[in-house]
Formats: structure tokens, sequence, C-alpha cells
């Protein structure tokens, strides 16, 4: 099995499929087997990796294997970057999944190997204090939720439970808690930095998000200049799960729109 080192860690990660780079980063509660609805569609036209962070899926973590040790989020960006490196992924797309995308912002702004990065259900860390707030108000409506209902709408539920309990499960193979989680959206980079990097940016959010709000994402869409906004009807937060063909299409426009720009 393919593994990339990061800070003294063995990072897991696949590759699949041949064309421009995408590289999918997962949220809190998943792993590279999350996007089993992802990589074998956008497989067909590009190269897809997908990467299990520290403390999730096949990766090492310090808690997994020395119990007096944390998961440190804060190496995350650098996970990621030592896998682009290790699959030696050029002009990269990012795909972040809610607190993936803020490791996927982080990684994207330091590496010179990343062309653009989709941020999935969440602002990026973006350091921004009008943001913070609406981000703030968000959460503080959120956590007033069960989670399942923060991330999956009731209608399927319903509809499919067995893919209902499969999403549930995905969170027991990870070694990491949302203890671990705590610093990783502190000291993001700023709007400005962003712009700097000379990143394509697309904020892909879901009308029905119970976790972020389509109009804070569609605020950070308005103060970070030339970033897309995709905005996809009766989706929720885990859109990637409920909604794959939806999610995939707008991930394959955002990889179009990047190799376009670069050919230019």
């Amino acid at each position: 099995m393919p593994y990339a080192d990061s800070s003294g860690s063995r990072i897991y990660y696949e590759v699949h499929g041949a064309g421009p780079a995408i590289l999918l980063v997962h949220g809190s509660g998943g792993h590279h087997a999350a996007w089993w609805q992802q990589v074998p569609a956008l497989a067909e036209r590009f190269t897809v990796a997908a990467v299990d962070l520290r403390g999730f899926g096949n990766s090492d973590s310090g808690s997994a294997f020395d119990e007096q040790r944390e998961v440190d989020s804060l190496e995350f960006p650098g996970d990621i970057t030592a896998v682009l490196d290790a699959a030696d992924l050029r002009d990269a797309l990012l795909v972040g999944q809610s607190i993936g995308a803020v490791a996927a912002l982080r990684a994207a702004v330091a590496s010179d190997r990343v062309s653009g990065v989709v941020l999935g259900h969440s602002l990026g860390g973006l350091n921004h204090p009008e943001l913070a707030a609406l981000a703030a108000a968000d959460r503080a409506e959120a956590v007033k939720l069960p989670v399942i209902d923060r991330l999956l709408t009731p209608e399927f539920r319903k509809r499919s439970p067995e893919l209902t309990f499969l999403f549930t499960q995905m969170g027991t193979f990870n070694a990491a808690t949302m203890q671990d989680l705590r610093n990783l959206s502190t000291g993001g980079p700023t709007v400005e930095e962003v712009e700097q990097a000379g990143l394509a940016v697309t904020f892909l959010a879901g009308e029905r998000d119970a976790v972020i709000r389509p109009a804070t994402v569609r605020r950070a869409h308005e103060l970070l200049p030339g970033s897309r906004l995709e905005l996809v009807a009766g989706a929720p937060h885990s859109m990637y799960w409920e909604a794959p063909d939806l999610f995939n299409a707008a991930v394959a426009r955002a990889r179009d729109a990047l190799t376009t720009k670069e050919t230019a």
C-alpha cells in the first residue's frame, strides 16, 4: 500500500485514473473509502487521489500507537503536501469536505503543486472577522441538532437506511477525535493571502446545509475576489454522500475551469 512520510507519520493514499489531478480530503467522520461514490466516477476523466489524514483510516496516528500522544491537526496540511509530493501530483485541485477543506486550503496556499481548491461546505478556515462571526453563529445553531440531522436530510435517511447506517459507521475506523481537531481552524490564511497565492477557489455549498448556512458561504465568496460559488439546491452538509452525482458534477466543473485557466 502506498504511504507518504509526513512529520514522522505514515500517511496512506490511493491514486486512480489518469488526467488532470484531483486530491480528495475527507472530513471529520471520513477517510479515503468515504469517497466510494466519487473516485470511480471522477477517475473516468481525471487522476483522482484520496488521502487518509493522520489519525484516520489507514494512516498512522499518535493516539493509535502512543496513548500519551494526541493527533495534531495542525499537521494535516503537511500530510496533504506529503501526498502531493509522493504521488507527484502537479497543478492539482484539492477538494476538501467540511473540516478537510480547512486543511486543504492551508496546504494549497503553501504548495506550488496546487492550482485550485474546492471548499466543500466550509469557509476553509479563512481568517476574517466577519466570516468568523457568521460561522460561529451557524455552529451555535447546528449544535442544537442531533449530529445525524446536521449531516443528512430526513428524506434520505428514510429512503436509504442502509446507506445511512454505512455513513454512521465510517467514523468508527478513525482514531482521531473531535478534540484532536480543535485547533485546525485557528490562524488560517487571510483573504489577501489566498488571493496573493493565485488559487482558483470554489465554494461548494448545499441549500439545506445545517452546519454552515448558504448565506455565510455566499458572503465568503463575495469577500474573496475571483472565487466561484456552487450552491446546490436541496443538498445537505454531506452532499458527497447523499447527492454524489451533484457533488461530482460540481467538482468536475471546478477541475475543468482550472484546466481551461491553465491552458489559456
